[in-house]
């Protein structure tokens, strides 16, 4: 700023008003009452509350990233608004998805209103959605500013249950979470519940038309996303290129169903719709919720459980995945539609991140090898990929003895993963090259079918 600017500022009418106060003199880090500020949230709309520092070891996971976005962030304020159980619980995804949806504005606004609160008490805060918008820019890598579920835990608010949801032991599984971020320090911090209000009953098993959640825990997260999330993000790039791809309109509708597109129209109308959470609408835990089911069993199953399972319905699956032989298997009333997978890697460092993510366990039964991949070009990096009993482990380094060897060129390697280079090309070429059996790389690709 210039001498003539400097001038001028001073001479600004809202400058003169402000220097003509009394001095501000910035003062430390203020300590806020965790009481007051438990007092302002459900004012706000919240229906439980806790607070957490930043400096918390449970934060340790996400702190840069929050710290990114808000260079002042010392205390994170939890929240939990409950959902309406009933329309969850409907075999009707209309009815669950207008819950998904005003649910989600409450919290949004809840959590505005905070802020609002804190703003005209001199308090520097922001708040952050329940779930989109997000930095899509980054997409395929973690896209959202701040992951709700680890900060819910360590205020207090639940526990993840089976489902992979925070479980809060009043309302249950019925909750969708917030955060707002504070510049100030908090008199006394809230703690863990010290017990899990997950019961362990196994319905978000019986109930999910994938399979995602295995009985010993096991998540399949691509079979999550893959129909759950079918019109969100990597699903609705799919329908784009099917589109892009399609030669004309008959050729479109036989990869695309007329009732398909109408739900893609009513997504980009009234807000992308899941699917299923079906393991959100089963769910039997939390002190408010659970009597039916402890005083009749039998009749929860039926009333609740049955109907979703019972439901004829498209469930989206990627070709030769765990889901796809669980639909056929478990759900044969259901239509098992393979689409493409969508969860693909721009580097080979979210190729590597993402490999537990698509991991298929089934199709690794009887599988034992020690795969070694070195990768050339602007990404040098050699990584140790380990499959047996039906588990996997990616470790960075080349280690042990490997069965089978794989060098490539990271550009190459990601083009040939898109379905944009050919391997036979690339093996022609030698931006791919392998050495070890054959069936080896066949068994590998089973395991990570796209």
């Amino acid at each position: 700023m210039n001498h003539t600017d400097t001038k001028y500022l001073r001479n600004h009418p809202t400058v003169r008003r402000i220097l003509d106060e009394s001095p501000h003199h910035p003062t430390e880090t203020p300590v806020l009452e965790a009481a007051w500020l438990r007092k302002i949230a459900l004012e706000a709309g919240a229906d439980d509350v806790g607070c957490v520092g930043l400096e918390r070891a449970e934060m340790a996971s996400q702190r840069d990233d929050i710290l990114q976005a808000f260079p002042y962030a010392k205390t994170l304020l939890s929240f939990v608004c409950r959902m309406n159980r009933e329309n969850l619980r409907t075999p009707s995804r209309s009815i669950a998805n207008l819950e998904f949806h005003q649910s989600a504005d409450a919290v949004n606004q809840t959590g505005r209103r905070i802020v609002q609160t804190l703003e005209r008490h001199g308090i520097r805060a922001a708040h952050t959605a329940v779930g989109f918008p997000m930095e899509a820019d980054r997409w395929p890598a973690r896209m959202w500013v701040i992951s709700h579920k680890p900060v819910a835990e360590a205020a207090g608010l639940g526990r993840m249950g089976l489902h992979r949801n925070i479980i809060h032991p009043v309302f249950g599984s019925f909750i969708l979470l917030g955060t707002v971020v504070l510049d100030a320090r908090i008199d006394n911090d809230s703690r863990p519940i010290d017990y899990n209000p997950c019961l362990e009953c196994k319905l978000c098993v019986g109930a999910c038309p994938t399979g995602a959640i295995g009985m010993d825990g096991h998540f399949d997260f691509s079979a999550c996303y893959t129909h759950n999330y079918r019109e969100f993000m990597g699903g609705f790039s799919d329908w784009a290129e099917t589109v892009a791809a399609s030669t004309s309109a008959s050729d479109y509708r036989k990869k695309i169903g007329y009732a398909e597109s109408v739900s893609l129209w009513q997504s980009l109308s009234f807000g992308a719709n899941y699917k299923a959470a079906y393991c959100l609408s089963v769910c039997p835990a939390g002190e408010d919720v659970v009597r039916p089911f402890l005083e009749d069993r039998r009749r929860f199953i039926a009333e609740v459980m049955r109907p979703l399972q019972d439901k004829s319905e498209t469930v989206y699956v990627i070709a030769g995945s765990d889901a796809e032989d669980h639909v056929r298997r478990r759900f044969p009333h259901k239509s098992a539609k393979r689409v493409r997978n969508t969860l693909r890697p721009t580097s080979i460092r979210t190729f590597l991140s993402g490999l537990p993510l698509v991991f298929q366990r089934g199709r690794a039964s009887g599988l034992h090898a020690t795969y070694h991949f070195s990768f050339t070009g602007e990404e040098t990096l050699g990584v140790t990929v380990v499959i047996r009993d039906r588990t996997l482990a990616v470790r960075e380094g080349l280690h042990g003895r490997p069965d089978f060897r794989i060098t490539a060129d990271g550009k190459t390697w990601l083009g040939f993963l898109a379905g944009e280079v050919s391997l036979f090309g690339a093996l022609l070429r030698r931006k791919i090259r392998f050495k070890g059996p054959p069936r080896l790389l066949l068994a590998f690709g089973r395991c990570f079918p796209t």
